[in-house]
């Protein structure tokens, strides 16, 4: 629990509340302030006067949405009033930014009648792309949600409303094929006849259950037609009257409860009257209609679900808006149909079918995450839920004829998947998929290791690789049940060096080690070592990868496989190279672990292998040579150095993007290379930056890591002559799985020759 002190502090330090406005475009000469204002800006004024449409190519309307509030009704506080809820309303400004990268005005009005309210959002239309009405009280809510969809050529999406409805829809998709049951035959009881539960209720008919089969309860009991208090939205569900008259009474035989009304509502006792396998949605915000832990105590066969983060199964409106709005405005809906809302549903209950990254698992404990009663709804940190349900929102919305536009979804959402960290993911999920045409054995040395283990149980589960861990059986067996990984059972084996001596191993370890110092003793000592043991399989043909680090320092981890495997042929030198994954790109540097000082002949050797790596990654290389000079600006024997490691390229490889020597600045920034440089030969921003010597490749991607705040994956383990990845100590989780993707391709793409004896 927070405390207030806490909460006030976070609030009012530094620049008050949470969000600001920042510009777009430059805003530092003259010249900038003439085009951002007068003179300038009458040219999109005229442009947009002769036809509306322009409005969403000249403003930032395409990417602008109103969070509108009268505050009488926010979060668990109630009729607090427009101005008290404008912090709600700044965060959910926050939620927009962060998950949907959405830019929010937060407008709180002072205004209850709902006419008036409907004049009011009415005339800002053309200010947004879209409108999220947010903690307006019922029945208000649902006449203003519907005059303004009546009146608006915008999406109009009443979060309260259809945001619960769409997660928890989702959610009830993968319940209900847990417990076995079918939609249409699911009896459903809903605590609370509010906005939030007729919505769900309009929602899960629309999804397949049968209205018929339906029973809500009030303050008052069960809605049935006998009651001359219902207004409108309530008749529209009321049942017959059976008799029944309590939420207990309606409980009786139900298959599914869902609670969208107060705490502590249901006794543990009324759920055992339910039907086999129950499922129950307590929803009610802070504490749920009850409690997880009584639910599962009272019925541990029961699926549930509740609006908490502290227990499985949350469903958080976070899941649903921001990706919504998304598509919509991607696509310039006109507002956001029904298909659009059943599409929300259906992509994310199929995203909880998919194996989960271990970045995931790792922000919810750590613990392996699959669908099953712990998990059928996704968690709302999971980065795919922007590529799963904004394309399946505008697809929706192009097919149901309310966009403006139309487009690819299958580059959209590469689009969407390409931004930010994303890039990465996008460019590893290519690896990977192509890993799972033809797994292959992959060998882990050191394998007692719970990251390396949570790892290749999301390898297993992914179908990446066939794992051979190496290490002592009764350890890796331990950390595997004390981390619920069943990575055993399901495809990976254990190696024990130590067990049995391998001569074959030992005689081959001799045969390569015996002129450069090691003796037959030696070679038998090392054989047994875990590292040296994995390196050995690979070159006997006993695996066909071999992915090591985590436990030893840098040099360590790469001397088994460089002196086992040796380099491949055309190679002069071992490089490491290292993915930097930024807000918007993704770039890679080398070397930045090997060679201080490399001559012109071997920098240009390591740029060829890392344009063929970049290659292999799906990326069409863009290379600089990074130097302090700019095209001989400065004459200086390393900067010679540079230029003849371009010649020896560009004729090995002359149909490489590549030029040098430049500075970064250069390299990276399009426009002013070509306004300073237009003779360069690269046509945009570098993706491939090769530096001069380790100590600046090892300090430029170390410093754009730590104040850039880039991810760093790597190093990549380049010209060793077999498929080996090896990782610096803190790598994490998903890193290995990566790494262990690409080293799969490698294996794949490596002759077929027997090893040389």
């Amino acid at each position: 629990m927070h405390r207030k002190e806490d909460a006030l502090e976070y609030h009012s330090r530094g620049r008050k509340g949470k969000i600001e406005v920042v510009p777009t475009k430059p805003l530092v000469s003259q010249i900038d302030l003439s085009l951002a204002y007068t003179p300038g800006v009458a040219d999109p004024c005229l442009a947009i006067q002769a036809d509306e449409d322009m409005s969403w190519e000249y403003t930032a309307r395409g990417n602008l949405v109103a969070v509108i509030s009268n505050g009488t009704a926010v979060l668990g506080l109630g009729d607090i009033g427009a101005a008290a809820g404008k912090p709600v309303m700044e965060g959910k400004a926050c939620l927009f930014k962060k998950f949907a990268d959405i830019d929010v005005f937060d407008l709180e009005i002072n205004e209850k009648d709902p006419d008036k309210l409907v004049e009011i959002i009415a005339s800002l239309e053309p200010t947004f792309g879209g409108i999220n009405l947010e903690d307006i009280s019922a029945p208000a809510c649902f006449e203003v949600e519907e005059k303004l969809r009546a009146r608006m050529r915008i999406p109009v999406f009443h979060d309260d409303q259809h945001g619960t409805a769409i997660i928890s829809g989702a959610g009830m998709l993968n319940a209900v094929e847990l417990a076995e049951k079918k939609l249409d035959q699911l009896k459903l009881v809903v605590s609370g006849a509010g906005a939030g539960a007729i919505a769900c209720v309009e929602f899960f008919i629309q999804l397949g259950v049968k209205r018929e089969n339906v029973v809500l309860c009030d303050s008052k009991g069960v809605l049935h037609r006998g009651r001359t208090d219902l207004n409108k939205h309530k008749q529209k569900l009321a049942i017959p009257d059976d008799g029944r008259r309590t939420l207990a009474d309606a409980m009786v035989g139900a298959d599914m409860f869902m609670g969208l009304s107060v705490a502590n509502t249901v006794k543990p006792e009324w759920l055992k009257t339910m039907g086999p396998r129950p499922i129950i949605f307590a929803l009610a915000n802070p504490d749920p209609e009850i409690s997880y832990p009584d639910a599962i105590a009272a019925r541990p066969d029961a699926l549930v679900a509740t609006g908490r983060s502290d227990y499985p199964n949350q469903v958080n409106n976070v899941l649903g808006f921001p990706y919504i709005f998304r598509g919509a405005l991607d696509c310039r809906a006109t507002g956001v149909s029904e298909a659009m809302k059943l599409a929300a549903a259906h992509a994310l209950s199929e995203l909880t079918r998919e194996p989960v990254p271990d970045s995931v698992i790792m922000a919810y404990g750590g613990k392996a995450l699959k669908m099953g009663p712990d998990y059928f709804i996704p968690k709302p940190f999971d980065p795919r839920v922007l590529w799963w349900v904004a394309p399946a929102v505008a697809k929706a919305a192009m097919e149901s004829g309310v966009a403006r536009i139309q487009f690819d979804i299958a580059e959209y959402r590469e689009k969407l998947m390409s931004k930010g960290s994303n890039a990465a993911y996008s460019i590893m999920r290519t690896i990977g998929k192509e890993a799972r045409r033809e797994p292959k054995r992959i060998v882990f040395p050191h394998a007692a290791n719970p990251r390396l283990l949570r790892a290749v149980q999301q390898i297993v589960d992914e179908g990446i690789a066939k794992p051979i861990l190496v290490g002592r059986p009764a350890e890796i067996e331990k950390l595997c049940e004390e981390l619920s990984l069943d990575l055993l059972s399901t495809g990976a084996e254990i190696v024990d060096p130590r067990a049995t001596l391998n001569q074959a191993y030992v005689d081959r370890l001799y045969d390569l080690r015996q002129r450069k110092g090691l003796t037959r003793f030696a070679a038998q000592s090392l054989a047994q070592k875990s590292d040296y043991y994995a390196a050995l399989m690979v070159d006997r043909g006993d695996a066909d990868g071999m992915v090591s680090g985590l436990r030893l320092n840098y040099p360590d981890t790469v001397r088994p496989p460089l002196e086992i495997f040796g380099l491949q042929p055309g190679a002069k030198v071992a490089v490491g190279m290292y993915m930097m994954v930024l807000q918007n790109s993704v770039k890679f540097f080398g070397d930045t672990v090997f060679n201080i000082d490399p001559d012109a002949e071997t920098l240009a050797n390591i740029t060829l292998q890392m344009a063929d790596s970049v290659q292999s990654f799906g990326v069409v290389p863009r290379i600089a040579m990074i130097s302090y000079s700019n095209f001989g600006t400065v004459h200086h024997p390393e900067v010679t150095k540079i230029r003849k490691a371009l010649e020896i390229v560009r004729a090995a490889r002359p149909e490489l993007e590549i030029d040098g020597e430049m500075q970064p600045e250069i390299a990276l920034d399009a426009e002013k290379r070509q306004q300073y440089f237009p003779f360069s030969r690269l046509t945009r921003a570098a993706n491939t930056l090769v530096f001069s010597s380790l100590a600046a490749g090892n300090a430029a991607y170390q410093t754009l890591k730590v104040l850039g705040g880039a991810g760093a994956m790597g190093p990549i383990l380049l010209g060793v002559s077999r498929p080996c990845a090896a990782l610096q100590n803190n790598v994490t989780v998903d890193e290995i799985v990566n790494m262990t993707a690409y080293v799969v391709l490698k294996a794949q793409q490596s002759s077929k020759a027997p090893p040389t004896a």
